[in-house]
């Protein structure tokens, strides 16, 4: 019976100390879907900024959105526990049952924060369901709660962003379908790592040219390529938007253009966009933008992230990019940007990760 109860209590511990997970199943739903619980009359105050703030559209070279909000009412709140992104947004002066349910969710400190700091945006990891993420957005009048979505849309859209990579990169860098024998070669011939997933075929390794290229087919009206590419003996200079719209345009000639059919791949200069980026604690310019075919006029996305080595004054250069005009691409687009996301020098890899790579 002792022996019972000891077991019982550290099963209580354990229980207590991981926040009820094993009890909670993983959220569900699209990516691209954001459920806001809100009044209706508030919802129609708010709505607009809401919509800048998470429906900002990408070319692909369709507008598409990166978010799609679905107002639902309070009393709904139990069909929607289980989605993967929430917002609830409601003032403090309200006397709605959307109100009601953040007052039960937030404590006395997060209530005078919500008074007191502009920006303060309340986030809620796992509540209902694993992996989920819920924002409680409140301020003390409809006029404030407005300001404030308008003013911190842009970390608002981000946190949302990085949660869903978050989710993406659990199914995708899965033991399963990862290639570690690839993964060693990279590693062995040159000094860097990027997960080789099944689905994508090591098309080059060129130690000569820098250049390394996978390419993955669902079928002929569906491609996904990505590259990494690396000058060495390289300065930081290299870190700005036109060398990186210049030395990709370089490397899409080398490799994706085609003499025999007079096939050019380059960038779309108007459609193209650069911002500064922490990329695994490393400054890095992200940009994205779409590429077009000179010949056929063919459309599609890339990414790409330019980041510069200083232990071996190296550029890197890591990109993706779709071929699928058939498809909705801005899931797509997506997975490739976080199997981009995976690349890690070797001084970034534990002694653990590194032996288990070259064993």
């Amino acid at each position: 019976m002792k022996k019972y109860l000891i077991l019982l209590s550290l099963y209580f511990l354990i229980f207590i100390h991981t926040g009820c997970d094993i009890s909670k199943k993983p959220a569900t739903g699209f990516e691209d879907e954001i459920y806001v619980i809100a009044d209706s009359v508030e919802f129609d105050e708010l709505k607009s900024s809401l919509q800048k703030a998470f429906e900002v559209q990408i070319n692909t070279p369709l507008p598409e959105k990166l978010f799609t909000l679905k107002r639902i009412s309070s009393n709904q709140i139990k069909k929607i526990e289980n989605k993967k992104n929430i917002v609830i947004v409601s003032p403090l002066n309200s006397s709605s049952q959307t109100y009601k349910i953040i007052d039960e969710l937030i404590d006395e400190k997060d209530h005078r924060r919500f008074l007191s700091d502009k920006n303060y945006i309340h986030y809620i990891y796992d509540l209902w369901a694993k992996n989920q993420l819920v924002a409680i957005i409140s301020a003390k009048t409809l006029s404030d709660l407005d300001f404030k979505i308008e003013k911190n849309k842009d970390s608002l859209l981000v946190t949302f962003q990085r949660q869903s990579d978050n989710r993406l990169k659990e199914s995708l860098y899965n033991p399963k379908y990862e290639m570690k024998n690839v993964e060693s070669k990279l590693l062995l011939n040159y000094g860097w790592i990027i997960y080789a997933h099944k689905d994508y075929k090591l098309e080059k390794s060129d130690r000569k040219e820098k250049f390394v290229l996978f390419k993955s087919f669902l079928d002929k009206e569906n491609e996904k390529s990505l590259f990494v590419s690396w000058i060495d003996s390289a300065s930081h200079l290299y870190l700005n938007p036109d060398s990186v719209k210049s030395i990709r345009n370089k490397i899409t000639a080398k490799y994706f253009s085609s003499s025999s059919d007079s096939s050019n791949i380059v960038l779309i200069d108007s459609l193209v966009n650069t911002t500064e980026i922490n990329f695994n604690g490393r400054y890095a310019l992200y940009t994205q933008g779409l590429w077009k075919n000179t010949k056929d006029n063919s459309i599609g996305p890339f990414v790409n992230y330019t980041l510069y080595d200083d232990i071996k004054k190296r550029i890197y250069m890591l990109d993706g990019s779709v071929n699928a005009p058939k498809y909705y691409k801005r899931n797509l687009i997506q997975q490739v940007d976080v199997m981009l996301q995976s690349f890690r020098t070797v001084y970034e890899l534990s002694d653990e990760r590194v032996d288990e790579l070259v064993e």
